[in-house]
Protein backbone atom coordinates (compact mmCIF):
# COMPACT_ATOMS: atom_id res chain seq x y z
CA UNK A 1 0.00 0.00 0.00
CA UNK A 2 1.36 4.11 -0.96
CA UNK A 3 2.58 5.22 2.28
CA UNK A 4 0.13 8.20 1.23
CA UNK A 5 -2.84 6.28 1.58
CA UNK A 6 -2.10 5.75 5.06
CA UNK A 7 -1.82 8.93 6.04
CA UNK A 8 -5.42 9.64 4.44
CA UNK A 9 -6.46 6.87 6.89
CA UNK A 10 -4.84 8.14 9.93
CA UNK A 11 -6.03 11.83 9.08
CA UNK A 12 -9.59 11.00 8.71
CA UNK A 13 -9.27 8.67 12.27
CA UNK A 14 -7.25 11.28 14.21
CA UNK A 15 -9.38 13.95 12.96
CA UNK A 16 -12.69 12.49 14.61
CA UNK A 17 -10.82 11.36 17.75
CA UNK A 18 -9.27 14.45 18.72
CA UNK A 19 -12.74 16.53 17.73
CA UNK A 20 -14.17 13.77 19.71
CA UNK A 21 -12.02 14.56 22.41
CA UNK A 22 -13.61 18.41 22.52
CA UNK A 23 -16.83 17.32 22.07
CA UNK A 24 -17.24 15.36 25.22
CA UNK A 25 -15.80 17.81 27.45
CA UNK A 26 -18.08 20.41 26.51
CA UNK A 27 -21.21 18.48 26.25
CA UNK A 28 -20.39 17.32 29.42
CA UNK A 29 -20.52 20.70 31.34
CA UNK A 30 -23.72 21.25 28.85
CA UNK A 31 -25.28 18.08 30.36
CA UNK A 32 -24.55 19.47 34.05
CA UNK A 33 -21.64 17.20 34.80
CA UNK A 34 -19.15 18.26 37.60
CA UNK A 35 -15.25 17.50 37.15
CA UNK A 36 -15.31 14.61 38.86
CA UNK A 37 -17.27 13.22 36.13
CA UNK A 38 -15.43 14.74 33.57
CA UNK A 39 -12.25 12.87 34.90
CA UNK A 40 -14.07 9.87 34.55
CA UNK A 41 -15.25 10.15 30.94
CA UNK A 42 -11.89 11.10 30.19
CA UNK A 43 -10.48 8.10 31.89
CA UNK A 44 -12.98 5.50 29.79
CA UNK A 45 -11.13 6.61 26.95
CA UNK A 46 -8.12 4.24 28.17
CA UNK A 47 -10.05 1.99 30.00
CA UNK A 48 -10.35 -0.82 27.45
CA UNK A 49 -7.10 0.29 25.47
CA UNK A 50 -4.99 -0.35 28.65
CA UNK A 51 -6.82 -3.78 28.91
CA UNK A 52 -6.44 -4.50 24.92
CA UNK A 53 -3.62 -3.14 23.82
CA UNK A 54 -1.00 -5.75 24.37
CA UNK A 55 -3.43 -8.01 22.87
CA UNK A 56 -4.16 -6.20 19.54
CA UNK A 57 -0.09 -5.75 19.01
CA UNK A 58 0.08 -9.32 19.44
CA UNK A 59 -2.88 -9.75 17.03
CA UNK A 60 -1.34 -7.27 14.39
CA UNK A 61 2.08 -9.13 14.37
CA UNK A 62 0.07 -12.40 13.83
CA UNK A 63 -2.72 -11.85 11.48
CA UNK A 64 -1.96 -8.53 9.80
CA UNK A 65 -3.08 -5.04 9.93
CA UNK A 66 -5.80 -4.91 7.65
CA UNK A 67 -8.52 -6.33 9.87
CA UNK A 68 -7.63 -4.08 13.03
CA UNK A 69 -7.14 -1.02 11.52
CA UNK A 70 -10.90 -1.71 9.38
CA UNK A 71 -12.50 -3.14 12.27
CA UNK A 72 -11.17 0.00 14.77
CA UNK A 73 -12.37 2.27 12.51
CA UNK A 74 -15.67 1.22 11.94
CA UNK A 75 -15.74 1.09 15.95
CA UNK A 76 -14.99 4.56 16.40
CA UNK A 77 -17.62 5.64 13.96
CA UNK A 78 -20.16 3.72 15.91
CA UNK A 79 -18.92 4.89 19.20
CA UNK A 80 -19.29 8.96 17.82
CA UNK A 81 -22.85 7.86 16.81
CA UNK A 82 -23.78 7.36 19.83
CA UNK A 83 -24.48 10.64 21.78
CA UNK A 84 -26.73 11.69 18.59
CA UNK A 85 -28.84 9.10 19.08
CA UNK A 86 -29.32 9.19 23.03
CA UNK A 87 -28.17 12.69 24.36
CA UNK A 88 -27.50 11.77 27.78
CA UNK A 89 -24.64 11.35 30.09
CA UNK A 90 -24.67 7.45 30.21
CA UNK A 91 -24.40 7.55 25.84
CA UNK A 92 -21.13 10.09 26.32
CA UNK A 93 -19.79 7.27 28.73
CA UNK A 94 -20.67 4.34 26.30
CA UNK A 95 -19.67 6.30 23.62
CA UNK A 96 -15.87 6.85 24.90
CA UNK A 97 -15.72 3.02 26.28
CA UNK A 98 -16.33 2.49 22.67
CA UNK A 99 -14.21 5.13 21.28
CA UNK A 100 -10.84 3.90 23.29
CA UNK A 101 -11.60 -0.08 22.65
CA UNK A 102 -12.53 0.48 18.56
CA UNK A 103 -9.34 2.73 18.28
CA UNK A 104 -6.57 0.85 19.95
CA UNK A 105 -7.02 -1.84 17.62
CA UNK A 106 -6.88 0.74 14.79
CA UNK A 107 -3.96 2.61 16.53
CA UNK A 108 -1.71 -0.72 17.13
CA UNK A 109 -2.06 -1.51 13.50
CA UNK A 110 -1.24 1.49 11.55
CA UNK A 111 1.57 2.54 13.45
CA UNK A 112 2.61 -1.09 12.82
CA UNK A 113 2.33 -0.39 9.16
CA UNK A 114 3.96 2.69 9.20
CA UNK A 115 7.00 0.88 10.53
CA UNK A 116 6.31 -2.06 7.93
CA UNK A 117 6.70 0.42 4.82
CA UNK A 118 9.75 1.91 6.29
CA UNK A 119 13.33 1.04 4.99
CA UNK A 120 16.48 1.21 7.10
CA UNK A 121 17.12 4.13 9.93
CA UNK A 122 16.54 7.10 7.70
CA UNK A 123 13.17 5.58 5.68
CA UNK A 124 11.84 4.99 9.22
CA UNK A 125 12.46 8.08 10.43
CA UNK A 126 11.32 9.87 7.21
CA UNK A 127 8.07 7.73 7.44
CA UNK A 128 7.15 7.93 11.43
CA UNK A 129 7.63 12.38 11.10
CA UNK A 130 5.34 12.39 8.13
CA UNK A 131 2.76 10.43 10.54
CA UNK A 132 3.53 12.67 12.91
CA UNK A 133 2.89 15.96 10.84
CA UNK A 134 -1.14 14.34 9.72
CA UNK A 135 -1.41 13.51 13.49
CA UNK A 136 -0.53 17.45 13.86
CA UNK A 137 -2.75 18.68 11.00
CA UNK A 138 -5.67 16.43 12.11
CA UNK A 139 -5.38 17.65 15.83
CA UNK A 140 -5.55 20.62 14.56
CA UNK A 141 -8.32 20.05 12.15
CA UNK A 142 -10.53 18.00 14.60
CA UNK A 143 -10.94 21.00 17.48
CA UNK A 144 -11.15 23.42 15.51
CA UNK A 145 -14.39 21.45 13.49
CA UNK A 146 -15.77 20.74 16.85
CA UNK A 147 -15.58 23.88 18.25
CA UNK A 148 -17.18 25.56 15.31
CA UNK A 149 -19.93 22.97 15.07
CA UNK A 150 -20.88 23.24 18.41
CA UNK A 151 -21.84 26.95 18.36
CA UNK A 152 -23.59 26.35 14.74
CA UNK A 153 -25.16 23.13 14.89
CA UNK A 154 -24.89 22.16 18.69
CA UNK A 155 -23.51 19.44 20.75
CA UNK A 156 -25.28 16.22 19.58
CA UNK A 157 -25.36 17.22 15.64
CA UNK A 158 -21.69 17.56 15.75
CA UNK A 159 -21.40 13.90 17.06
CA UNK A 160 -23.06 13.00 13.87
CA UNK A 161 -21.48 15.17 11.09
CA UNK A 162 -18.05 14.00 13.16
CA UNK A 163 -19.04 9.91 12.87
CA UNK A 164 -19.14 10.32 8.73
CA UNK A 165 -15.04 11.14 8.73
CA UNK A 166 -13.95 7.44 10.02
CA UNK A 167 -16.08 6.30 7.71
CA UNK A 168 -13.43 7.27 4.50
CA UNK A 169 -11.01 5.48 6.11
CA UNK A 170 -13.43 2.15 6.25
CA UNK A 171 -14.11 2.66 2.73
CA UNK A 172 -10.50 2.61 2.05
CA UNK A 173 -9.91 -0.30 3.67
CA UNK A 174 -12.66 -2.23 2.33
CA UNK A 175 -11.20 -1.87 -0.93
CA UNK A 176 -7.27 -2.56 0.24
CA UNK A 177 -7.31 -5.93 0.20
CA UNK A 178 -3.20 -6.14 -0.71
CA UNK A 179 -2.53 -4.75 2.79
CA UNK A 180 -3.24 -8.66 3.65
CA UNK A 181 -0.18 -9.75 1.15
CA UNK A 182 1.85 -7.06 2.30
CA UNK A 183 2.19 -8.34 5.94
CA UNK A 184 2.28 -12.20 4.33
CA UNK A 185 5.61 -10.84 1.97
CA UNK A 186 6.93 -9.00 5.08
CA UNK A 187 5.93 -10.97 8.49
CA UNK A 188 8.40 -13.36 10.62
CA UNK A 189 7.80 -16.60 10.82
CA UNK A 190 5.60 -17.82 13.85
CA UNK A 191 8.01 -17.96 17.33
CA UNK A 192 6.85 -19.11 20.74
CA UNK A 193 4.72 -17.13 22.50
CA UNK A 194 7.29 -14.65 24.54
CA UNK A 195 5.74 -12.63 27.92
CA UNK A 196 5.60 -9.05 27.79
CA UNK A 197 7.92 -8.64 30.90
CA UNK A 198 11.09 -9.93 28.20
CA UNK A 199 10.31 -6.30 26.42
CA UNK A 200 10.65 -4.51 29.68
CA UNK A 201 13.89 -6.31 30.85
CA UNK A 202 15.27 -3.98 27.57
CA UNK A 203 16.28 -1.07 29.46
CA UNK A 204 16.42 1.41 26.80
CA UNK A 205 12.86 0.17 25.41
CA UNK A 206 11.32 0.54 28.54
CA UNK A 207 12.80 3.92 29.43
CA UNK A 208 11.49 4.82 26.05
CA UNK A 209 8.02 3.26 27.24
CA UNK A 210 7.62 5.09 29.96
CA UNK A 211 8.48 8.55 28.67
CA UNK A 212 6.33 8.10 26.17
CA UNK A 213 3.41 7.77 28.20
CA UNK A 214 4.25 10.46 30.14
CA UNK A 215 4.21 12.74 27.26
CA UNK A 216 1.23 11.62 25.45
CA UNK A 217 -0.74 11.97 28.71
CA UNK A 218 0.69 15.67 28.59
CA UNK A 219 -0.85 16.05 25.43
CA UNK A 220 -3.94 14.45 26.01
CA UNK A 221 -4.84 16.03 29.46
CA UNK A 222 -4.46 19.60 27.54
CA UNK A 223 -7.11 18.50 25.23
CA UNK A 224 -9.53 17.57 27.81
CA UNK A 225 -9.24 20.17 30.05
CA UNK A 226 -8.25 22.95 28.25
CA UNK A 227 -11.96 23.15 26.79
CA UNK A 228 -12.61 22.83 30.45
CA UNK A 229 -11.06 26.14 31.46
CA UNK A 230 -11.73 28.01 28.48
CA UNK A 231 -15.30 27.40 29.63
CA UNK A 232 -14.15 28.15 33.54
CA UNK A 233 -13.36 31.56 32.32
CA UNK A 234 -15.74 32.50 29.50
CA UNK A 235 -14.31 31.60 26.46
CA UNK A 236 -16.94 30.16 23.53
CA UNK A 237 -16.47 26.63 22.33
CA UNK A 238 -14.71 28.55 19.08
CA UNK A 239 -12.32 30.19 20.70
CA UNK A 240 -11.15 27.14 22.56
CA UNK A 241 -11.36 25.06 19.45
CA UNK A 242 -8.50 27.78 18.21
CA UNK A 243 -6.72 27.66 21.15
CA UNK A 244 -5.91 23.48 21.13
CA UNK A 245 -5.81 24.60 17.40
CA UNK A 246 -2.50 26.69 17.69
CA UNK A 247 -1.09 23.79 19.65
CA UNK A 248 -1.85 21.33 16.82
CA UNK A 249 0.17 24.53 14.68
CA UNK A 250 3.09 24.46 16.46
CA UNK A 251 3.24 20.40 16.64
CA UNK A 252 2.79 20.58 13.01
CA UNK A 253 5.52 23.15 12.18
CA UNK A 254 7.99 21.40 14.99
CA UNK A 255 7.51 18.13 13.17
CA UNK A 256 8.52 19.51 9.88
CA UNK A 257 12.29 20.40 11.55
CA UNK A 258 12.38 17.01 13.78
CA UNK A 259 14.12 14.80 11.06
CA UNK A 260 16.76 17.70 10.69
CA UNK A 261 17.35 17.90 14.89
CA UNK A 262 17.71 14.33 15.05
CA UNK A 263 20.44 14.17 12.70
CA UNK A 264 21.97 16.80 14.71
CA UNK A 265 21.56 16.76 17.93
CA UNK A 266 19.80 12.58 18.03
CA UNK A 267 16.93 11.19 19.35
CA UNK A 268 17.55 10.79 23.04
CA UNK A 269 18.28 15.15 22.88
CA UNK A 270 15.37 16.28 20.67
CA UNK A 271 13.29 13.82 23.38
CA UNK A 272 14.63 15.37 26.34
CA UNK A 273 14.63 19.01 25.04
CA UNK A 274 10.61 18.57 24.61
CA UNK A 275 9.94 17.34 28.10
CA UNK A 276 11.02 20.05 29.77
CA UNK A 277 9.98 22.87 27.19
CA UNK A 278 6.67 21.24 27.72
CA UNK A 279 7.04 21.17 31.30
CA UNK A 280 7.70 24.50 31.62
CA UNK A 281 5.37 26.11 29.52
CA UNK A 282 2.82 24.08 31.23
CA UNK A 283 3.13 26.43 34.54
CA UNK A 284 2.11 29.56 32.61
CA UNK A 285 -1.40 28.40 31.65
CA UNK A 286 -3.02 29.26 34.66
CA UNK A 287 -1.61 32.95 34.40
CA UNK A 288 -3.63 34.01 31.35
CA UNK A 289 -6.91 34.51 30.68
CA UNK A 290 -7.09 36.14 27.40
CA UNK A 291 -7.66 33.98 24.63
CA UNK A 292 -4.92 35.27 22.43
CA UNK A 293 -2.43 34.48 25.14
CA UNK A 294 -3.71 31.20 25.67
CA UNK A 295 -3.30 30.42 21.95
CA UNK A 296 0.59 31.86 21.94
CA UNK A 297 1.54 29.63 25.25
CA UNK A 298 -0.38 26.49 23.76
CA UNK A 299 2.06 27.10 20.65
CA UNK A 300 4.75 27.21 22.64
CA UNK A 301 3.23 23.93 24.58
CA UNK A 302 2.73 22.31 20.62
CA UNK A 303 6.79 23.25 19.75
CA UNK A 304 8.01 21.54 23.05
CA UNK A 305 5.70 18.55 23.11
CA UNK A 306 4.69 17.96 19.44
CA UNK A 307 7.98 15.58 18.35
CA UNK A 308 7.53 13.65 21.80
CA UNK A 309 4.96 11.15 20.18
CA UNK A 310 6.38 10.55 17.17
CA UNK A 311 9.89 10.12 18.30
CA UNK A 312 8.77 7.83 20.82
CA UNK A 313 7.09 5.57 18.51
CA UNK A 314 10.43 5.70 16.24
CA UNK A 315 12.28 4.44 19.13
CA UNK A 316 10.01 2.25 20.48
CA UNK A 317 9.83 0.53 16.90
CA UNK A 318 13.72 0.25 16.22
CA UNK A 319 14.12 -1.06 20.01
CA UNK A 320 11.17 -3.72 19.84
CA UNK A 321 12.88 -7.27 19.05
CA UNK A 322 12.04 -9.05 15.52
CA UNK A 323 9.28 -9.89 14.80
CA UNK A 324 7.65 -8.29 17.75
CA UNK A 325 7.29 -4.26 16.98
CA UNK A 326 3.70 -4.88 17.65
CA UNK A 327 3.36 -6.08 20.65
CA UNK A 328 6.18 -3.63 21.80
CA UNK A 329 3.83 -0.85 20.27
CA UNK A 330 1.09 -2.13 22.03
CA UNK A 331 2.54 -2.30 25.54
CA UNK A 332 3.18 1.42 24.86
CA UNK A 333 -0.16 2.28 24.39
CA UNK A 334 -1.00 0.04 27.44
CA UNK A 335 1.42 2.20 29.86
CA UNK A 336 -0.44 5.21 28.15
CA UNK A 337 -3.75 4.06 29.15
CA UNK A 338 -3.22 3.12 32.51
CA UNK A 339 -1.27 6.51 32.78
CA UNK A 340 -4.82 7.66 31.17
CA UNK A 341 -7.43 6.05 33.55
CA UNK A 342 -5.09 6.99 36.92
CA UNK A 343 -3.92 10.74 36.22
CA UNK A 344 -7.69 12.12 35.36
CA UNK A 345 -9.45 10.20 38.20
CA UNK A 346 -6.58 12.21 40.35
CA UNK A 347 -7.13 15.48 38.52
CA UNK A 348 -10.58 15.39 38.49
CA UNK A 349 -10.86 15.19 42.14
CA UNK A 350 -8.04 17.92 42.74
CA UNK A 351 -10.06 19.97 39.89
CA UNK A 352 -13.43 19.51 41.86
CA UNK A 353 -11.72 20.66 44.94
CA UNK A 354 -8.88 23.27 43.88
CA UNK A 355 -9.90 24.35 40.24
CA UNK A 356 -8.56 23.53 36.69
CA UNK A 357 -4.87 25.19 37.77
CA UNK A 358 -3.51 22.39 39.65
CA UNK A 359 -4.00 19.81 36.52
CA UNK A 360 -1.86 22.31 34.68
CA UNK A 361 0.84 22.63 37.06
CA UNK A 362 0.66 18.62 37.30
CA UNK A 363 1.12 17.86 34.20
CA UNK A 364 4.06 20.33 34.23
CA UNK A 365 5.32 17.82 37.17
CA UNK A 366 5.10 14.97 34.99
CA UNK A 367 6.64 15.99 31.64
CA UNK A 368 9.38 17.09 34.18
CA UNK A 369 9.99 14.48 35.80
CA UNK A 370 10.06 12.43 32.03
CA UNK A 371 12.92 14.32 31.24
CA UNK A 372 14.91 13.18 34.39
CA UNK A 373 14.34 10.02 33.86
CA UNK A 374 15.26 9.97 30.28
CA UNK A 375 18.68 11.67 30.75
CA UNK A 376 19.71 9.65 33.71
CA UNK A 377 21.77 6.63 32.95
CA UNK A 378 20.57 3.42 32.66
CA UNK A 379 21.81 -0.38 32.99
CA UNK A 380 20.56 -2.97 31.45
Amino acid sequence: MNIKIVFLIVLCNMLSYRGSKVLISLFAIELGAAQIYIGTLIAMYAVFPMLLALYAGKLTDRLGVRTPMLCGSAGVAAGLLLPFLFPALPALYASAALIGASHVFYNVAVQNLVGILSSGVEGRTRNFSNYGLVMASASLIGPLVAGFSIDHFGHATSYLYIAGVPLVAVLILVFSPGLSRLHAEQGVEEKPAADARNLLANAPLRRTLITGGIVLTGTDLFQFYMPIYGHSIGLSASAIGIVIGCFAAAAFAVRLVMPAMVRRWGEDAVFIWSLFLGAATYLMFPLFESAVLLAAVAFVLGLGVGCGQPLSMMLIYGRAPPGRSGEALGLRLTINNFMHIAVPLVFGTIGSALGVAPVFIANSLLLAGGGVLIRSPVKA
